[in-house]
């Protein structure tokens, strides 16, 4: 078996690239809202009364 050792040095490291993980799901997550709503005003009905 191998050694197990415990680094919490390894941990604040890493913060660095969870912070990046979280904002590039921030930023998917942006854009699809983004395509979203400019689908939907682009495919809505056009009102020919005015």
């Amino acid at each position: 078996m191998g050694d197990i050792t415990f680094d919490p040095m390894s941990f604040v490291e890493n913060l660095k690239y969870m912070g990046f993980g979280m904002l590039g799901i921030f930023v998917v997550i942006g854009l699809i809202i983004v395509t979203t709503c400019v689908l939907n005003y682009a495919t809505r009905p056009r009102n020919k009364d005015k």
